[in-house]
């Protein structure tokens, strides 16, 4: 009831009463507009209970609107239960016997009070019945969880808030179900029976509705073989609501005790199966006998042995044998026999006649496959012949048709034809598999060999079996590649995580390589994704890397639940899709922004936004509430927010603003994830107008005895329009209400007042006036006087310290001298230590003022102040600075920043940021807080979200198991590792840093999916093996368990050439969790080095430490060139290198050659094998003037590798020199001379000559003395340097560029005999023997007297033999046969000298191996240090010719006797070896490296051959000379 009092009338009748409210601070509003004037009193109703009002009247005649009363206290009006009940109700059932409820608050015009909380009862469905409740003692919870509820039960729901008063009103009942439950009765009436002896037959009727739980999706039938219980065979039934339910579980083992029961299910899961009957199937007929075979076999009988099928499908009750005539149908036998019985004699056949024999198992049901086979009377069998001409046609994908042509039978039928083959892998080391065999096919000459794979290679062989046995295999067929088909499977094990708002992270177990069916380069996998509330069309991503094992989906929207499907394609096409899987984009900002926003000044300080929510499709999560975003337009650097909480709320009321200041707004919505977008665009709104402030900086610049001068600034909250200003002044000593005052326009700032008292005080009063009055008065005095200065600066500055907070602080002062002029103002400045300047605080701080509170500082900074004062006259100096003051530390403004937290085990994770940045700290940091909490389940939140339609009903997303976990961390650490997390669970974790003050605002949460970590530790105990040159088996076993951070998915193995790692390195990915793998298409030879890291669905671990594996020999490649040198037109030297790929430790070398054409209709081919790689060029001496020769040179190791080959024609070159004329050797004491004459010139001149001799004891040419200058016709030897006793022939061949020409025509026969000297003659001899034989007479007479007491003596003679030290003297032309002992020149033989002529040369033997190790390191300029085996192949005579070739290290620069001769210091000890032993019989092959002291070279008249001997033989070999 509000009354007043009827007020003074204005003369005019009051025509009726307005009555105006405030409610809870509100603007003034009307509430009732026509009171009648009678009216002293009114009841006002309309008020809202529980909220504060003010009331105030005014009373209106004909000339307007009187004055306002005053203002009535301020009265609270009391609770009442609310009038609405909660909004928007949404219930969904959470689990089988749970319903979330959530809600709304009743709009909050109908609370009447302060909400306390909400009962909410729920009855059954349908019926009557009391309601159970439950009370929610938090108005800010607007959500419950109903538990303990009956499975798959329909419920009515109601909820009422309520507050001091009451309860208020039961929203309208919302029914919904609990979830499905699983049966939990078995079907009834169950019967099973047998049909046949494959099919089952069940009867039974549904279990009892009330039992079901759930909607009944069908049922399922199981069989299990008594035997086997983990052999269950399922058979899903779609339900029938029609009568009894019957179906059918077939193809089940004949003749088999089976279990067989029934269940009911329905979504969740399988109800409990009814009690499980046994059923037998039928009996059927058996399958075929085993293991036929024949023995006995005679002309009329033989004996047939078999053994039981494995396939009884019964019980056996006989066998039956029938044999008949090959080929006469009429001929037929059959005989029965028990059960017991598994050979039988068949008796009465004709000899030699080919039987079919057929024996076959019995059962109630009838005779089951008969096996046959055929086999002829009086013949056994045998095994059979490998099948041959193996021809593939008609290749497909999957399958091959194979040709081929059986071979020998065995004497019987063939039973069974085996196809194996190399699969992938082809090679003669690689593994044979069975891939298909075909039975009861006898005739077979064609096969088609199904479940191959697509795009593989294979090579196939055959064996073919009869009842002996299998044969060999055939023949390999070609290499085959089967065509390319696309993908038969997804990959497996795909998984979804949610990777941030607006992605998700797939991962999947990619496609082995053997299931590619195609060109792997083409193997990529084709993501497809979509929303599963929408009809749009799917999306889809393609990844063209076939090793790839995730993949992040972009561009998603936030907080939305997408299905996804992956499938592998190749370039064929694609595979199958896999299960689909449902993910769930994180939770986000809103995207968009809070619509219809509208802004409505209500008061000069006061505006009213209003908005409607965000669009329901950009939410991106639950709001919890909005903020308002204002700035005063041109005045807030920043703009200030205001918050508002909750979603239901869409109004705000924006209070303390400035006034007639226009205001630029923005509304966003928030979720826990952070601020949404700002509206847009901005709303400009300006606060009504009032009365303006005072003007500022009221000074008196020209003050006169008599006038002043008044100069102002416009105010600093002109809180409108300025209309004009009042100047108002009286001397300061006369009446408070004899102003002066001259009103002035908006735009003057000065004003002069004249005709004033000297030497008198006066108080000046200036103000501004709007459109809302006369604003409140500046006022300031002064003094008509001309004796002014500029003040002195303020004083005394202190900062009390208890003023001091961490953005504020409080500046006192006492103020200086006036200088006889009132202080008008004082300006304070503030400087930032340690750098920063001078910034001006304020420059209009009254003159009355002592103290100023300084603001807007920044947290735990140090700052120094000053200040000084204003008169009319200027500005005083600054005064002293203050001390440094530091303000307090403040909570930091900012979290940490760039959080990442990623799993490290399967139970902990590791968490990542960077610190806040150090303007931001507010104080000194102390640490970090880490909160964390487990989610629900993704799959849980799924379910929620497809139920859940309204914005405030999803809260119960936030809701966790249980609150916040905060762990403090040191402030020096930017990770931490969070453990004993629970498995396979999502966690948010924020963080906040934290100093004494509080902890600063949190940071966005993350989520982090715990349980999958890659693997810790590398796999252990690695083994390399080699398998083969080109394979290396590696093994190793998994890392620990404890390691393993989940289910280990497969393997990378890393290898690499151990000295090449960057150049060789590879990666070998097994997606099977096997712990072998064989490394194929390796190098030969070669040191390899292996890693091996696990990997999981999480990542890869780290790397083994290498081990090490070296791959076997090989043979080496082709020599890297083949050159020759030296060509004469009889001999030439042949050198090569070493195989760019050795593939082992070379062994040594192997040279053929032999003439492109017979010569003299032979064609004789060299071989000769090197031992030893140091050793790679060959002397042949052998050759045909002018004849090709083909040259081939391999390189050996284990094995001999590819050839090399080249061409080429012994001399004269063409364009060489004639052959020299006139060649005549004479020959004196010590010395042979050979002198010629300069023949035909060649194309370019002559560059020098070359000596060749020809011994008599070898009767090849060779080269003797090399590059004899060109001016040169005569050239001496010494006959030392030639074997004694030897004829010697000579020619001589000259040389230019184009090779060496012709050789002259042989000089005459020479010995190399010297004349004996006289020491050698018989007669010196002689007289030296008669002279010892006296001495040694007068010695014995001598010793006779002496020993004269002894009648006799005895005398013992010994001969020692010793072998003797001489000097070789070289006659013949040098070549003796040397043997060294080591590389050097210490020369070790036993040398015999001949006298006279030698014999006709012998032939040589065929196919003579020989050894040359160590012989002279210059043999005719030649080094010989290794062995060398020669080897004569006759290809068109009968008769084996030998070979002059010896090995040489570099192309011969000088001929041995050149060699020796231009080393007059050149002596060796030639020792002879003790006579006896015997000679070898037999020639061997002698390996690399040094040889011992038993090597002797025989030389015969067509080549060198070295061969070892006996300790001391001597015994020439047939058909060699003995010249040794």
């Amino acid at each position: 009831m509000l009354s007043w009092v009827r007020p003074f009338d204005g003369n005019s009748p009051v025509l009726y009463y307005i009555v105006e409210l405030s409610e809870n601070n509100s603007p003034w509003k009307v509430h009732l507009s026509n009171v009648g004037p009678e009216m002293t009193g009114i009841t006002v109703r309309g008020l809202t209970p529980a909220r504060t009002y003010q009331f105030r009247v005014c009373a209106v005649n004909q000339v307007g609107r009187g004055q306002y009363s005053a203002e009535t206290s301020r009265l609270m009006l009391p609770e009442e239960p609310p009038s609405a009940p909660p909004k928007n109700i949404v219930a969904s059932g959470r689990t089988n016997q749970s319903i979330m409820v959530q809600w709304q608050p009743p709009p909050e015009t109908e609370h009447n009070g302060v909400l306390r909380g909400y009962i909410l009862r729920y009855r059954l469905a349908g019926l009557p019945g009391e309601h159970q409740q439950r009370n929610i003692t938090s108005p800010e919870v607007n959500y419950c969880l109903v538990t303990e509820l009956i499975i798959w039960t329909q419920y009515e729901i109601q909820v009422a808030a309520y507050n001091g008063a009451g309860l208020g009103v039961f929203s309208r009942a919302v029914t919904e179900y609990t979830l499905q439950g699983v049966p939990t009765a078995p079907p009834q009436n169950v019967q099973m029976e047998a049909v046949n002896s494959t099919t089952i037959q069940f009867l039974w009727n549904p279990p009892p509705q009330q039992f079901i739980n759930g909607i009944n999706q069908g049922y399922k039938l199981l069989a299990w073989p008594a035997e086997v219980p983990e052999a269950t065979t399922v058979v899903t039934i779609a339900p029938d609501f029609h009568g009894v339910h019957h179906g059918y579980i077939t193809n089940l083992k004949k003749f088999t005790a089976y279990f067989a029961s029934v269940l009911c299910f329905t979504t969740p899961g399988d109800g409990p199966p009814s009690t499980p009957q046994l059923i037998w199937t039928h009996e059927d007929k058996p399958g075929a006998v085993g293991h036929l075979s024949f023995t006995e076999i005679l002309d009329t009988s033989l004996k047939v042995s078999w053994q039981e099928p494995l396939e009884k499908n019964g019980i056996i009750t006989g066998y039956q044998v029938s044999w008949e005539v090959y080929g006469r149908n009429g001929s037929r036998l059959t005989h029965t026999l028990s059960n017991t019985t598994h050979e039988y004699k068949i008796k009465g056949l004709s000899s030699l006649t080919t039987y079919t024999i057929d024996v076959a198992a019995v059962t109630t049901a009838g005779a089951g496959l008969a096996t046959s086979s055929t086999i002829s009377s009086g013949v056994p069998p045998e095994l059979p012949g490998a099948p041959s001409n193996l021809v593939i046609s008609n290749i497909s994908p999957r399958s091959a048709t194979l040709q081929f042509r059986p071979g020998y039978d065995g004497k019987t039928s063939i039973s069974r034809w085996i196809v194996e083959g190399q699969v992938g892998a082809i090679g003669d080391e690689e593994e044979w598999v069975s891939l298909y065999e075909e039975e009861n096919e006898p005739d077979a000459q064609t096969l088609e060999i199904p479940n191959l794979t697509p795009y593989t290679h294979y090579r196939f062989r055959m064996r073919q079996v009869n009842i002996v046995g299998s044969s060999p295999v055939s023949q390999s067929s070609r290499v085959i590649q089967t065509l390319q088909a696309p993908p038969d499977v997804a990959p497996t094990s795909v998984t979804v995580r949610t990777a941030s708002e607006t992605s998700l992270r797939l991962r999947w177990v990619p496609l082995p390589d053997s299931q590619y069916n195609g060109n792997p380069e083409s193997v990529g996998y084709r993501i497809k994704y979509w929303r599963p509330d929408l009809q749009a069309p799917s999306l889809t991503q393609v990844i063209n890397d076939r090793l790839e094992r995730e993949f992040t989906i972009e561009g998603l929207e936030e907080w939305t639940e997408y299905e996804l499907q992956m499938q592998a394609f190749n370039a064929i096409g694609a595979g199958p899709w896999s299960v689909a899987v449902r993910g769930r984009t994180r939770e986000s900002v809103p995207s968009a922004a809070p619509e219809n926003v509208s802004a409505e000044a209500v008061s000069s300080t006061q505006i009213l936004l209003t908005w409607a929510s965000v669009p329901e499709q950009d939410q991106n999560g639950l709001i919890l509430g909005y903020k308002v975003l204002f700035r005063a337009k041109d005045l807030d650097p920043e703009p200030r927010s205001h918050v508002v909480r909750g979603n239901h709320s869409q109004s705000a009321l924006l209070a303390g603003l400035r006034k007639f200041v226009l205001y630029e707004l923005q509304v966003l919505a928030f979720t826990r994830i952070g601020n949404g977008v700002p509206s847009s665009p901005l709303i400009l709104e300006r606060t009504k107008d009032d009365a303006p402030g005072p003007p500022v900086r009221l000074v008196f610049p020209e003050v006169r005895l008599t006038s002043v001068r008044i100069v102002w600034q416009p105010p600093e909250e002109p809180n409108g329009i300025i209309l004009g200003y009042q100047i108002a002044y009286r001397l300061a000593s006369s009446s408070p209400n004899t102003f002066t005052t001259v009103e002035v326009g908006a735009t003057v700032r000065q004003f002069t007042a004249t005709e004033l008292a000297p030497e008198s005080a006066y108080v000046f009063r200036l103000s501004a006036k709007t459109r809302q009055g006369w604003g409140e008065p500046l006022e300031a005095t002064v003094i008509t006087t001309e004796k002014r200065e500029r003040p002195a600066p303020p004083r005394e500055l202190l900062v009390p310290q208890a003023e001091v907070t961490a953005r504020s602080l409080r500046l006192q002062w006492v103020p200086g001298s006036d200088g006889a002029s009132p202080i008008r103002y004082f300006t304070v400045q503030v400087r930032e230590l340690p750098r920063g300047e001078w910034q001006t605080y304020s420059s209009s701080i009254s003159h009355e003022a002592t103290a100023c509170a300084v603001e807007r500082l920044r947290p735990f900074t140090s700052y120094k102040l000053r200040l000084k004062a204003t008169n009319d006259i200027g500005d005083s100096d600054f005064s002293a600075e203050t001390d440094a003051v530091t303000t307090l530390q403040d909570v930091p403004g900012e979290p940490p920043s760039f959080i990442s937290v990623t799993p490290h085990t399967t139970s902990s994770v590791l968490i990542q940021w960077r610190p806040p940045r150090d303007e931001s700290l507010n104080g000194l940091l102390q640490g970090y807080r880490i909160y964390y909490r487990e989610l629900e389940s993704e799959a849980s939140a799924a379910t929620v979200s497809k139920t859940l339609k309204t914005p405030s009903a999803l809260r119960a997303e936030l809701t966790a198991q249980s609150s916040f976990k905060t762990v403090n961390s040191s402030s020096t650490l930017t990770t931490y590792e969070l453990t004993h997390l629970k498995k396979y669970r999502r966690y948010e974790v924020i963080l906040t840093a934290y100093n004494i003050i509080g902890e600063s605002p949190a940071s966005a949460p993350v989520e982090v999916f715990v349980g999958e970590a890659a693997p810790a530790m590398a796999p252990q105990n690695i083994q390399v093996t080699p398998l083969t040159a080109s394979q290396l088996e590696v093994t190793w076993d998994p890392p620990p368990p404890e390691s393993q951070n989940g289910n280990i998915q497969g393997y990378k193995v890393y290898y690499w050439e151990a000295e090449s790692q960057n150049e060789t390195e590879k990666m070998k990915v097994l997606f099977l969790p096997e712990t072998m793998v064989k490394l194929k298409n390796l190098t030969s030879h070669t040191q390899y080095l292996v890693s091996i890291s696990a990997f999981n669905a999480a990542g890869d671990g780290p790397q083994s430490d290498p081990r090490q594996g070296r791959t076997h020999q090989a043979a080496p490649g082709t020599p890297s060139f083949l050159a020759f040198s030296e060509i004469t037109s009889t001999t030439l030297n042949v050198s090569w290198g070493e195989p760019a790929a050795a593939n082992g430790v070379l062994q040594g070398y192997r040279v053929v050659y032999e003439p492109l054409a017979p010569v003299q209709g032979v064609s004789k081919v060299v071989t000769v094998d090197v031992n030893g790689n140091w050793q790679r060029w060959l002397k042949v001496r052998d050759l045909t003037k002018g004849v090709t020769y083909f040259f081939r040179v391999q390189a050996r190791t284990i094995a001999y590798g590819p050839e090399l080959q080249a061409n080429v024609t012994a001399g004269p070159a063409e364009g060489s020199p004639g052959s020299p004329r006139d060649v005549l050797v004479t020959k004196s004491a010590s010395e042979l001379t050979l002198q010629w004459t300069e023949g035909n010139a060649g194309r370019t001149p002559t560059t020098g000559y070359v000596i060749e001799a020809r011994p008599s004891d070898e009767g090849l040419w060779d080269m003797f003395v090399k590059d004899i200058p060109r001016s040169a016709t005569s050239y001496s030897v010494s006959l030392d340097k030639l074997r004694q006793g030897v004829t010697y022939e000579f020619r001589v061949v000259a040389v230019n560029q184009a090779g060496y020409g012709e050789p002259s025509s042989p000089s005459m026969a020479v010995s190399a005999q010297v004349e004996t000297p006289f020491y050698e003659e018989w007669w010196f001899l002689l007289v030296m023997a008669l002279s010892s034989l006296i001495v040694i007479l007068l010695v014995v007479f001598a010793l006779v007297l002496h020993g004269q007491n002894r009648r006799y003596r005895s005398c013992s003679t010994g001969k020692s033999i010793s072998n003797m030290e001489e000097s070789v003297t070289l006659d013949n032309g040098g070549f003796a046969a040397l043997e060294l002992n080591s590389r050097h020149l210490n020369v070790k033989n036993t040398f015999s000298k001949k006298n006279g002529t030698r014999s006709p040369p012998r032939p040589s033997p065929g196919g003579l191996h020989y050894s040359d190790e160590d012989i002279c390191n210059k043999y005719n300029g030649t080094v010989l240090t290794e062995s060398a085996n020669l080897k004569e192949k006759s290809v068109d005579a009968s008769e084996s010719e030998g070979t002059d070739s010896e090995s040489e290290d570099v192309p011969p620069q000088h001929s041995f006797v050149n060699h020796y001769m231009s080393d007059p210091t050149y002596y060796n000890s030639w020792k002879r070896r003790a006579p006896g032993g015997r000679a070898p019989h037999r020639y061997e092959a002698v390996a690399g490296g040094e040889a011992g002291p038993h090597l002797h070279t025989v030389v015969t008249t067509q080549s060198a051959v070295f061969a070892p001997a006996g300790p001391g033989a001597r015994t020439p070999l047939t058909g060699f000379s003995s010249f040794v």
